[in-house]
């Protein structure tokens, strides 16, 4: 949050610029409705043009008759005044102040307290920037930045930039370098349908802390790839958002647990001056995805109650797979074996290590997949029936229909003393459709293969045919036609949403603030996926089960003709399934918060504070369909289960102290507590800030702090969750042949085994703790130029990560064996041992069966870089006002320790396999308005990723977006958007040979997409 500075300091600030802010009143018209001061007065300012100065905690509970139709002069000012208890003052610079009219003109400006400190609002309300309120935008930037650099996005340059969903504003940040999953992701559309998460400084979406207004919001209630927690930034209405704040680094001191890489809060509106209409159209130029998105907001005043409402409906259509042709069949992959057509049908005969084909050599199945099914060879020759095109089977963007509600009211009993409430609720339908990589590797929703739910882990997937005397294994993949059509298939989430913070707040004496609150919120979902019903598919295509064969295996005499004949819609709707899943997460916390701005004086000022208690609970329960926790029900993977609740309290303070006229300390202290399942785990962090001002134009500022953050929900309650594995079994083959080594026995493969794995949660998980510090400027030579850099550093210990199966395994035939296979001892007594040997579960026969694995706290990780940012304004008398601003991030080096005493792995170098994350990422743009008309540019730069080989680089990128508007009155405007103006598609890379062939986590192929939007404004300020 950006900090208060002193009256006076501000006002010497502006006085480069008041001349400007004079000339700004002319003989516009003003309309400013009856209402709160603070709003009246920014809404006079932006109609006018004209700076003002005042304290907001003065304002608060004063109002305003308002104006109708006059013109900008002092007088007009006076009148909005007029029996507020305010008026205006203008000292010898000619800046305007807004005093109380019982000031004495000739009385000294008395130093402005510090702001509200952000800092010791954990889970509370951020509803100013500052206490010195500054309207306009030609305040020297060093003067109101703080220690720490927050990176603030308002509404005006989301539109300007020409984005059309939180998702798409938040890829754009240059602090946002991490590798997640978007819509086009097939693992994590599986296990969290439609959710989206943000990734500040790659370190992981678990570590960025999403509030809304200031407040925690409930996690998407199911685990991020079955692992970890997350907040979903996909379901926040854009239309409804005043602005985003970022604050990067270290904030568990302020914020508390999960902010170790960040912060990002967003700041919804919270008063509307009549009503606003915006209505948003959107298509592409290759076809798909077609969206329509429809904004109100308005705003009323009875007596001592106000409020805002805002409403989003929302309609976008899905963009398919085989709608873009660099990805609409599998001849665009970037290899020969995965140029092979995409399997339809397929029986493998085991015995013979050979497929055999269809006497008609697939002619059934030509009809299938707009007729490109055909008799194909895989890359040893072997028939099969495929396709290429069924590949593109998928959607690249969900389907989204939805509405979003907004409401903020507050009833003043007194200029002390109100009640307010923010209320948001939602509901979207998120509809979507995975598909697979593999030619030789089946989805759960659209392909099956035999699953026998009494085999044992060896003959899974392969049954004893009566009528060959084979073992043999039938793989199917369903088309369009035969399911009725790919809306038949498609994932469904219908999302709920709701969150409701209500207290109140008033004033103790002059100089106190106070405020209690509850909030509470909850998301809950209906998860639908698409499931194959594996009885009833096995009985479909192989008839009765016979009966098992002496080695287990399931005994079928079927006719393969059934394998290679279409089904009717009706056919399969028999073998079809949905599984329904019900998840829901909520948070609730009560608050008290006490703030001043003077707490006590220094010989350089007031001191301020700020101080919270809070006391919170958190749960979460994934409500499974119960047959999906099962092997007999559907065909694929099973999933897991989880449920869990905790209680946490929180004390917090923070005191901004004026140590020398120049120079300004901030310390921030908190402690928290967590209790779970007879867990108490607890932890004190702090901060410290300095900001020191040499000359007014120049700001040198650090921070430092340590973090922590309480584990994942779903880490400490997660049930049991299965995984069909092929394990290498390290001990067997090093007995067989004690010269071998681990690379060799995994290289050779003689000694793999099928094995039923299961991950669980872990509640006596630690917590991760973390040091981060900052050190930078900003530079303001003139009132329309500021450049800031700052350097960062972050540091976590204890990190939890999932227990590597590998090396379990590896561990497990170390301990057996009494030595490594370097020759190391290996103390078998050891806790290491005994746990690796308790986890790698063996059969009587001495084989494995299972792996147990689960997250323990083991790793460290670190990054440090750069950000720069910059901004400059060109006013000009003609052609109207230029704005130019740039981010850039250089991370100068991410690293990480997996299990202690393994080497460090360098997160950026081109041959890290685990994720892709760019060294450098930045943005620029450019913004003319010139009255009623405006443009806009916007660039997005994407530093070189690895490729998917690691053995190079993927190029550089930029992104641009264009934009332009016209007023066509001051209360209707038209607007038109062109993103990815270029048309750009994702950079080839030769060895991305998974579809869609290029690295979803950076890149997408929707291509170029026009934006129309029509704003209508009925009463109120004219249109900003």
């Amino acid at each position: 949050m950006l900090a208060s500075r002193s009256l006076r300091r501000l006002v010497l600030a502006l006085a480069c610029s008041a001349a400007l802010a004079a000339q700004a009143q002319t003989a516009t018209r003003i309309n400013v409705p009856a209402g709160d001061l603070a709003a009246a007065l920014a809404a006079y300012a932006s109609q006018t043009g004209t700076q003002l100065i005042y304290r907001a905690d003065q304002l608060r509970g004063a109002h305003s008759n308002g104006l109708r139709g006059q013109a900008a002069s002092p007088q007009a000012l006076d009148a909005l005044l007029a029996g507020s208890g305010f008026r205006a003052q203008h000292d010898a610079s000619g800046a305007v102040l807004i005093v109380p009219a019982a000031s004495s003109p000739a009385a000294p400006a008395r130093t402005a307290p510090a702001a509200r400190p952000p800092q010791a609002q954990s889970e509370g309300p951020v509803t100013e920037l500052e206490t010195v309120q500054v309207t306009g935008s030609r305040i020297p930037r060093a003067q109101v930045e703080g220690p720490a650099p927050i990176t603030v996005v308002t509404s005006e340059q989301i539109q300007a930039a020409g984005f059309t969903s939180v998702p798409e504003v938040l890829r754009s940040l240059s602090q946002n370098s991490g590798s997640v999953q978007g819509q086009q992701n097939t693992t994590g559309a599986q296990s969290t349908p439609g959710a989206q998460a943000v990734d500040l400084r790659g370190i992981g979406p678990n570590h960025t802390l999403v509030l809304i207004n200031g407040r925690r919001v409930a996690d998407f209630p199911l685990p991020l790839g079955g692992k970890s927690n997350f907040t979903d930034i996909g379901n926040i209405p854009l239309g409804m958002i005043d602005r985003i704040e970022v604050l990067t680094g270290s904030a568990s001191a302020v914020y508390g647990s999960d902010a170790m890489a960040g912060v990002i809060n967003f700041i919804l509106k919270k008063t509307a001056d009549g009503t606003t209409i915006d209505y948003r159209f959107g298509d592409t130029s290759h076809g798909g995805g077609q969206s329509h998105d429809l904004t109100l907001t308005t705003g009323f005043e009875r007596g001592n109650f106000t409020g805002l409402i805002g409403l989003e409906l929302q309609d976008k259509r899905p963009l398919w797979g085989f709608q873009r042709n660099i990805q609409d069949s599998t001849l665009d992959a970037p290899t020969a074996r995965r140029r092979l057509p995409r399997l339809t049908a397929q029986i493998y005969d085991w015995d013979d290590d050979i497929n055999i084909a269809p006497a008609d050599n697939c002619a059934a199945l030509a009809g299938l997949n707009q007729g490109t099914t055909e008799l194909a060879f895989d890359r040893w020759g072997e028939p099969y029936c495929g396709s290429t095109r069924a590949i593109a089977n998928r959607t690249i963007q969900n389907e989204r229909k939805g509405v979003n509600f907004y409401g903020a009211f507050e009833y003043r009993f007194s200029g002390t003393l109100s009640w307010f409430a923010d209320v948001q609720a939602g509901r979207q339908t998120v509809r979507l459709l995975t598909g697979t990589n593999g030619n030789d590797v089946n989805s759960d929703h659209m392909g099956w293969q035999f699953q026998d739910p009494n085999a044992t882990d060896s003959n899974d997937g392969m049954f004893y045919n009566a009528n060959t005397g084979h073992y043999e294994v039938w793989t199917r993949e369903f088309t369009p036609e035969e399911v009725g059509g790919l809306r038949n298939r498609m994932n469904t989430t219908v999302e709920k949403t709701f969150a409701l913070t209500t207290g109140f707040k008033g004033m103790i004496g002059e100089n106190w603030d106070w405020e209690l609150s509850w909030n509470h919120s909850q998301y809950s979902a209906s998860v639908g996926m698409p499931r194959i019903n594996a009885e009833a598919a096995n009985t479909w295509f192989l008839g009765p089960r016979l009966g098992y064969d002496a080695d287990g295996y399931a005994i079928y005499a079927p006719d393969p003709n059934k394998l290679f004949t279409p089904l009717t819609p009706d056919q399969f709707a028999a073998i079809g399934a949905m599984s329904v899943f019900h998840p829901k997460a909520q948070n609730d916390n009560l608050s008290f918060m006490v703030n001043t701005p003077a707490l006590f004086t220094l010989p350089a000022g007031d001191v301020g504070f700020a101080g919270v208690i809070e006391y919170g609970s958190q749960s979460y329960r994934i409500n499974p369909d119960p047959l999906a926790l099962t092997d007999t029900a559907y065909y694929g993977p099973r999933y897991g289960d989880g449920h869990g609740n905790r209680d946490h309290w929180d004390v917090a303070g923070e005191l901004r102290l004026p140590l020398f006229s120049s120079l300004q300390a901030s310390l921030a202290g908190r402690y928290d507590q967590y209790s779970y399942g007879g867990k108490n785990p607890g932890k004190f962090t702090w901060s410290v800030g300095m900001e020191w001002r040499p000359v007014d134009s120049l700001l040198l500022r650090g921070s430092y702090g340590t973090g922590f953050r309480a584990p994942d929900m779903h880490y400490l309650f997660a049930g049991n969750d299965y995984y069909r594995r092929t394990s290498t079994d390290y001990f067997q083959c090093r007995t067989d042949d004690p010269s071998l080594s681990n690379d060799e026995c995994w290289d050779d493969g003689s000694w793999d085994i099928a094995t039923r794995d299961v991950y669980s949660g872990n509640r006596n998980l630690e917590v991760e703790t973390s040091r981060s510090g900052t050190v930078g400027f900003v530079w303001s030579p003139t009132p329309n130029f500021d450049l800031a850099i700052d350097y960062y550093n972050i540091h976590i210990a204890n990190q939890v990560q999932t227990q590597s199966r590998d090396l379990l395994l590896i561990t497990d035939a170390d301990c057996r064996l009494g030595v490594t296979d370097t020759g190391a001892p290996v103390d078998i007594t050891t806790p290491t041992c005994v746990d690796a040997m308790a986890r790698v579960v063996r059969n009587g026969a001495g084989e494995i069966t299972s792996v147990l694995f689960g997250p323990i706290n083991i790793a460290r990780e670190q990054t440090s870089g750069i950000d720069l940012t910059a901004n400059y304004r060109l006013e000009t008398a003609s052609i109207g006002t230029f704005r130019f601003s740039g981010n850039y991030n250089w991370t100068r080096r991410h690293t990480r320790v997996i299990y202690p005493g393994d080497p460090t792995e360098d997160m950026l170098d081109v041959t890290f396999s685990d994720t892709t994350l760019p060294r450098s990422k930045g943005n620029l743009g450019v913004n003319w308005d010139n009255g009623p008309w405006g443009a806009s540019l916007f660039g997005n730069y994407l530093g070189k990723v690895a490729n998917y080989a690691n053995d190079a680089w993927t190029r550089s990128t930029w992104r641009f977006n264009a934009a332009a508007r016209y007023d066509i009155n001051d209360h209707f405007r038209v607007a038109l958007t062109v993103n990815n103006l270029f048309d750009q598609m994702p950079p080839k890379d030769p060895t991305w040979a998974n579809y869609p062939y290029y690295d979803t986590s950076w890149f997408d192929s929707f291509g170029r997409s026009f934006f129309l939007q029509l704003t209508y404004k009925i009463g109120g300020a004219p249109l900003q």
